[in-house]
C-alpha cells in the first residue's frame, strides 16, 4: 500500500510535506512526484501507466494550484482513487484554484480536499478498507479525537 503525491512545480513541495507527515503517522509509506500536466504531459501519461501497473493499494493525491490539469488527468486514466488538495496561499487562491479542482468533466472522478491533513487521512481510510491493521489505527485516532471533546 502506498500514496503517491503528484505536484504541479517543484514549489509545492512543503505543502505536499505536511500530507506526507500525517501519512507517516499511520506507516502508510508516500512517493513524492513532480510532474506538471500542462509541462510535461508525456511524463505524466508514463507515471499513470506505471501506477496502473503496480497491483498494491494505493491513493494518488495532486498537489496543484492555478490550473489543476493534473488532477483530471491522473483520475482520466488511474485505476487508482484519485484525491486534490490544492496549495492554496491566500483565499484569492482558493477561490481561483478551488473551481479548477471541482470541475471536472464526466467520468473523471477527482476528490477534491482542501486541508492537507484531510487529505492525508481520507487515503489512510480509503487504504483501510482493505488493510485491518490499519483499519484499527484509524479507529483509535477517532476514539483519540472524541475523548479530547
Amino acid at each position: 500500500m502506498k500514496v503517491t503525491l503528484l505536484l504541479g512545480s517543484k514549489s509545492d513541495t512543503e505543502f505536499a510535506q505536511k500530507i506526507a507527515d500525517v501519512l507517516k503517522e499511520f506507516s502508510v509509506p508516500s512517493e513524492i512526484t513532480v510532474a506538471s500536466a500542462h509541462k510535461v504531459p508525456e511524463n505524466v501519461v508514463e507515471l499513470i501507466g506505471k501506477l496502473n501497473a503496480d497491483p498494491q493499494p494505493q491513493v494518488v493525491i495532486t498537489v496543484v494550484g492555478m490550473s489543476n490539469g493534473l488532477g483530471g488527468v491522473v483520475a482520466g486514466g488511474c485505476v487508482h482513487p484519485v484525491l486534490t488538495c490544492p496549495p492554496a496561499k491566500s483565499l484569492e487562491e482558493y477561490q481561483v484554484d478551488l473551481h479548477s479542482s471541482l470541475r471536472m468533466p464526466s467520468d473523471v472522478p477527482v476528490m477534491t480536499v482542501l486541508n492537507p491533513k484531510n487529505a492525508a487521512l481520507a487515503a489512510v481510510r480509503i487504504l483501510a478498507e482493505g488493510d485491518a491493521g490499519l483499519r484499527k489505527k484509524v479507529m483509535e485516532r477517532i476514539e483519540k479525537i472524541k475523548a479530547g471533546y
